[in-house]
């Protein structure tokens, strides 16, 4: 039986990927906070442990007595007070995770983002590929590619580096706000060009994870998506079909949403709160183009999307009504 850990595994991304894992018979802990929330981590088999990454001898010790077979990397911020804390723990994290490891034949499977490569050019709209210039256009992003960069100069072992786009499913809270906003009647539209977006399904991301856990391919970077592009106004659509909603059509010059981005990032560090429309937010949300390849991923790893987004969004909302977070 592999011997795996998943950290960050409190998080949407993380505790699925555990529930499957746990599903499939693998001997999985859970790297959490003692102060995160276990409410999706209720099965009995689940092992737990705080990680001390600040504490660099004692990280080293814990991962050579329990010696993992596979490490899936998951801990991190993608919303921060400070900028400064999104390369501590979205870098700095990885930086001691990498340098413990050293001398293990500990497999890592380590989650970046597109964020890491940016958003592609606007005038052709051509689909970003692993090998183009990488130039991220938010502090989380740059974060990100620092520790991509950290872990291909300095881990030895076995690793690959999946750049998910956009993740949605059961437990998400970021598409749901959107979710929530079309339910409530409205449709909002942040600049008057279409914006191009890929998504990947939960389900999807999982699956191929532990695609990548058991595949000999080592040393490579992936985005991840479903393989198709949407259109902004597509994702609107199948959205409105899915909850049999009507909508009204709000557009917003991208100006009004910088000021308000910033504003909201004043009176967060005003309030010691992060808010999630902010500067960084609005870098993402101003990008036309966040359209991926992932030809290499079916080539190398046999990845094959069953989830397409109109079925992943039925099966969103569905869960989200089932729980009682939509009406």
């Amino acid at each position: 039986m592999q011997k795996v850990l998943v950290t960050g595994a409190s998080g949407f991304i993380g505790s699925t990927l555990v529930e499957k894992l746990i599903k499939e018979g693998y001997d999985v802990t859970a790297g959490i906070r003692k102060s995160s929330s276990k409410k999706y981590l209720q099965d009995t088999r689940i092992k737990f442990l705080d990680l001390p990454y600040n504490n660099p001898k004692e990280l080293e010790k814990i991962l050579k007595e329990e010696n993992y077979n596979t490490i899936f990397h998951l801990a991190g911020l993608t919303k921060a007070k400070r900028k400064e804390d999104f390369y501590k723990i979205n870098f700095g994290y990885v930086k001691s995770l990498v340098d413990a490891l050293s001398g293990l034949e500990t497999k890592l499977i380590f989650f970046s983002s597109f964020a890491a490569h940016g958003p592609g050019e606007e005038k052709t709209f051509c689909e970003c590929r692993v090998e183009d210039l990488n130039e991220p256009n938010t502090e989380y992003g740059k974060a990100k590619l620092q520790a991509e960069e950290y872990i291909r100069e300095n881990f030895k072992g076995k690793y690959i580096i999946l750049r998910p786009t956009g993740v949605y499913g059961p437990r998400e809270t970021d598409y749901f706000v959107y979710f929530q906003t079309i339910n409530n009647h409205l449709e909002p539209y942040l600049g008057f060009t279409a914006q191009r977006l890929t998504f990947v399904y939960i389900d999807d991301l999982v699956d191929l994870s532990i695609l990548a856990m058991n595949s000999d391919v080592s040393q490579k970077t992936y985005f991840v998506s479903d393989g198709k592009l949407y259109l902004d106004t597509e994702f609107a659509q199948i959205t409105k079909k899915v909850l049999n909603t009507w909508t009204i059509k709000l557009k917003f010059p991208l100006f009004i949403v910088k000021w308000i981005s910033s504003f909201m990032e004043f009176a967060g560090k005003i309030a010691g709160k992060s808010f999630t429309l902010n500067k960084d937010k609005f870098n993402i949300l101003k990008a036309r183009n966040w359209n991926c390849g992932i030809e290499d991923l079916r080539k190398d790893l046999y990845y094959d999307p069953k989830i397409d987004l109109e079925k992943g969004v039925e099966k969103t909302i569905a869960w989200y009504k089932q729980e009682k977070w939509l009406k």
